[in-house]
């Protein structure tokens, strides 16, 4: 069985955790924009989905383009960082949000957000992949999403139903700025000097 190293661990733990926040708001989405907002229907929670998508996949290229010129990790991990918390902060405003108008900004940021963090991290954990075991190295990180998801998705529903859709978006931005300070924090731990090559 091949071993990953103490990098590609970090960082997919990093990572179950991010989207283990966003998986406990994903299967009850559309249902929170029908009842908890204002002239909300299916078709808007639709569009709202859509909107984050185009956004993401619009501008994402080109920021993944920037970051493979400038040389270093540096940069990569910048534009992390700042991607996690902004994505964290999204669903604080779900907790404020009554209007479509409210619904559709927020996707909006949430999609610039992603499409800072997806590119940036997945360069930092390519690079850092054991030569050799590559498809075993991104199976492992595919399964810890899939459990991640699978876990938050029941336990989002359940929350929703007792405590309200507020305190499941509450929790949602918790695990977002937990995981987010967590990377900023173990960043010379993630990165020894060495490994931090300013070419």
């Amino acid at each position: 069985m091949a071993r990953l190293n103490k990098i590609i661990i970090k960082l997919i733990t990093a990572e179950f955790f991010f989207y283990s926040g966003w998986g406990l708001v994903a299967p009850i989405f559309a249902i929170f924009i029908i009842q908890q907002v204002e002239g909300g229907t299916i078709e808007v929670a639709a569009f709202a989905t859509a909107t984050f998508w185009v956004v993401k996949s619009a501008i994402q290229p080109f920021l993944a383009n920037i970051l493979d010129v400038i040389k270093g990790e540096k940069d990569d991990f910048r534009i992390l960082i700042i991607g996690m918390y902004v994505a964290a902060l999204v669903p604080f405003g779900y907790f404020f949000a009554t209007q479509i108008w409210h619904v559709f900004a927020l996707e909006i940021i949430r999609g610039i957000a992603m499409a800072c963090v997806v590119p940036a991290m997945l360069g930092i954990f390519t690079r850092h992949i054991n030569k050799g075991w590559e498809a075993f190295t991104w199976s492992v990180l595919s399964t810890g999403l899939g459990f991640a998801f699978a876990f938050t998705a029941a336990f989002g529903g359940v929350i929703a139903s007792f405590l309200g859709f507020g305190m499941v978006f509450i929790m949602v931005g918790i695990f977002k700025l937990v995981s987010a300070t967590v990377m900023l924090l173990t960043y010379r731990k993630i990165f020894p000097g060495e490994r931090i090559k300013e070419e």
